[in-house]
């Protein structure tokens, strides 16, 4: 029986993480996974996901490139190449983490583990020795009731990688990150999109006026969406919501979010998705290295990013938390002379700011998921907004709107 320090189960950014850090300090580690290195991130989800959604975008900015003076004639898509792109793209990405992994020192093993006891691990057929468990197994798409997944009218966040041509219509069932990425996605490629929530809003734990530009933008671009409304039956494919609504779709995106998948069983330490805390890839990563290097971080202070039309980004507190102690400062993106001359003009900076310091912010713009970093970096760090204001931003950029809404 091969002996270890540490046994880590699933390969995912948690896994592969700790495994990477835990190696690289000297010691001797064991990682399991079933299936692929690099987990639901870089197979069903952040990776393939984005591959989709560029493909869509060039897209979509080729149909439309007469806005810039530019005339494309008998413009086709070959989804098949899209398929294509996304798939080399992930094994790409997938082949260099497998060398970073056996780079480290860490061991892989592609099979399905089974906790014995608090020391040991079958896996493949054979018997792993270890003196501390840890598991990172991650989390699975989450299932309505009357919604269960059927993987050819009824898919999950998993099934619809799978598809081989875009559909006329689809009904998409939640406004998170997955479903307004889908929104965007299929949309650009010309699907007619509906979409329903059972909040008062779309993207319902951003900022109320995140929530309510993001409406305004999907009637602008004609995407119907149903708020406190939800699926009450599905006959024949014609469903019917509960506000009385009939939408007859080729299929139902269930967006509905994920669950924990969590064995019951000895172990040290739970991390990522597993764990049941906030599931996005980098807190999953950042619960890594504090566990294997001691380096804290703040669970407070984690950006969520949504690619959505345009991107919208946000860190600390929402204007729903504010006190009467708090401020608040926004700044339309047309004041920006970039947005201007790249046709995006929808969206704003927003600040949230309490004696002299940031304490939330938000963002709705291109760029938005490299913008939030800038004001992420200034709340954590304190930084007085006096102090900010003396930073040079250049100019023409979506940058030097922090520095305009700070002023």
């Amino acid at each position: 029986m091969e002996e270890f320090e540490y046994g880590i189960i699933g390969g995912g950014p948690a896994g592969y993480t700790a495994g990477m850090m835990l190696a690289g300090n000297g010691h001797s580690v064991v990682l399991f996974e079933k299936d692929k290195l690099g987990g639901t991130c870089l197979n069903k989800g952040c990776i393939p996901t984005k591959s989709f959604l560029h493909s869509s975008d060039v897209y979509s900015e080729i149909k439309h490139a007469e806005n810039f003076g530019i005339k494309i004639d008998n413009v086709e898509l070959d989804f098949s190449k899209v398929v294509e792109k996304k798939n080399s793209t992930v094994e790409k990405i997938r082949k260099s983490l497998e060398l970073a992994v056996k780079n480290s020192g860490a061991r892989t093993v592609y099979a399905e583990a089974c906790v014995k006891n608090k020391n040991v691990i079958e896996a493949g057929g054979e018997e792993y020795s270890v003196k501390h468990i840890i598991l990172a197994t991650g989390s699975k798409p989450r299932e309505i009731k009357g919604l269960e997944f059927d993987g050819k009218f009824i898919l999950s966040s998993d099934d619809i990688l799978n598809l081989t041509q875009i559909p006329k219509s689809v009904l998409i069932v939640g406004s998170g990150a997955i479903g307004i990425e889908w929104a965007r996605i299929l949309s650009n490629f010309g699907t007619e999109v509906f979409l329903t929530e059972m909040a008062e809003h779309l993207i319902p734990l951003a900022d109320i006026e995140v929530s309510k530009r993001i409406e305004r933008i999907f009637k602008q671009k004609k995407l119907k969406f149903y708020l406190n409304d939800s699926v009450e039956k599905i006959e024949n494919k014609k469903v019917t919501l509960k506000s009385g609504n009939v939408i007859e779709p080729e299929f139902i995106l269930v967006a509905a979010g994920r669950v924990p998948i969590c064995p019951n069983c000895d172990c040290e330490k739970i991390l990522g998705d597993a764990c049941g805390e906030i599931q996005l890839a980098h807190y999953a990563i950042h619960q890594a290295k504090q566990f294997a290097l001691g380096i804290p971080f703040d669970k407070n202070l984690i950006p969520s990013v949504i690619y959505g039309e345009p991107e919208i980004a946000w860190v600390g507190l929402r204007e729903q938390d504010m006190d009467e102690n708090c401020k608040k400062s926004m700044l339309p993106i047309t004041a920006l002379g970039k947005s201007w001359c790249d046709d995006c003009t929808d969206g704003f900076i927003k600040v949230i700011t309490k004696e002299d310091k940031i304490v939330g912010a938000h963002i709705v713009s291109k760029e938005a998921s490299s913008l939030i970093h800038i004001l992420l970096t200034a709340i954590q760090n304190k930084i007085c907004i006096n102090d900010l204001k003396k930073m040079t931003y250049a100019h023409p950029t979506y940058s030097e709107g922090i520095f305009e809404v700070l002023m």
